[in-house]
Order: C-alpha cells, then structure tokens, then sequence
C-alpha cells in the first residue's frame, strides 16, 4: 500500500491540484490533516480524505477518522485536540484505542517521523508554512507499506525525493 500525505496548505488550493496531478493513480490513498481553509465541499475532497484543522472552521469536517485500507488501520487528525505540540501520550492512547497501526497528524507544521509501540506517527509538515528545523522545505510525504516494512519519503513542493528525509522501520517482530 502507499499512502500520499500533506498538511497545512492554509488555503493554497493550487498546491493540492498540484499534488493530486503528480500522484493520482500512482498511490492509494491521499490523506490530508487539515488546516486547509477550503470549504468541506469543495471536489478536492473527493480524491483526499480530510480532517478538521484549527484553521477549519466549519463543522462538516470531522475532527478525526479511522481509515481501514485492508493492510493498515490509519488514524488521521490533525493534532491541535490531541496537544501534539506538548505531548504524544494523547494521540498514542487514541490510536491505540482505535486499533491504528498508522498515525498521520498535522498542526505543528514540523515534518516528522517516529515508531512508538509498533505505531507509526508520522507529520507530513506543511505544504505552504513550514517551520522548525526544516522552515526552508515545503514538504508532503509518501508512505509506503512493504512486506519487509514502512518505507516513508518527504518530498519538497516539486515533487523532489529528499534524500535526507528517507526512512525506514522494519516489521514488528
């Protein structure tokens, strides 16, 4: 499975169209954590599944989802209500209580990556604001699920594989 993720575009629709051009057909999912700024109604969201960002004012969005692709059980959100900038324990209790194997958030605009107790938590940064140690790189990722393990690879806003920003976790044994 491969699995597309952005965040943070804060209304910068072009960018999204941008991305679903590149990738459409080539993933099989397309997950964004919010802070979009478009309306809930808005066809882009036929192609991404989406949350509620603390941007997002509307409430047709939903705060969080739990997506069964057949492989993995993805828990998306975008962070804000789970205190993503102080702690994880929120989110990890959350996941774990949703049964999620993958979790994708947002909210902090820092890309980022880690495996806690056989859970992947990953932070795809932000595709129009980003900040922290990468603040240079507007960044998405793709995650993809192999038998030997979690593949995942940020790419800059022209579709660039950054090398640095490759990871990889091995299947739990």
């Amino acid at each position: 499975m491969k699995y597309l993720v952005v965040s943070d575009n804060h209304g910068n629709r072009d960018c999204l169209i941008d991305i679903e051009n590149k990738w459409q057909n080539k993933v099989d999912y397309m997950f964004h954590c919010g802070d979009s700024e478009l309306d809930p109604f808005d066809n882009i969201w036929e192609v991404y599944n989406v949350v509620k960002g603390n941007c997002d004012y509307d409430s047709e969005y939903q705060v969080k989802k739990v997506i069964d692709t057949g492989q993995d059980v993805v828990f998306l959100t975008h962070g804000h209500l789970f205190n993503v900038n102080v702690a994880m324990e929120h989110l990890l209790s959350s996941a774990k209580e949703a049964g999620a194997n993958i979790v994708l958030y947002g909210h902090t605009h820092k890309l980022g990556v880690e495996k806690r107790q056989g859970i992947l938590f990953l932070n795809p940064g932000s595709i129009s604001q980003p900040r922290g140690r990468f603040s240079h790189l507007k960044t998405y990722a793709i995650i993809e699920h192999r038998t030997d393990g979690i593949h995942v690879d940020y790419y800059n806003e022209q579709h660039e594989v950054q090398p640095d920003l490759s990871f990889f976790f091995p299947n739990d044994k």
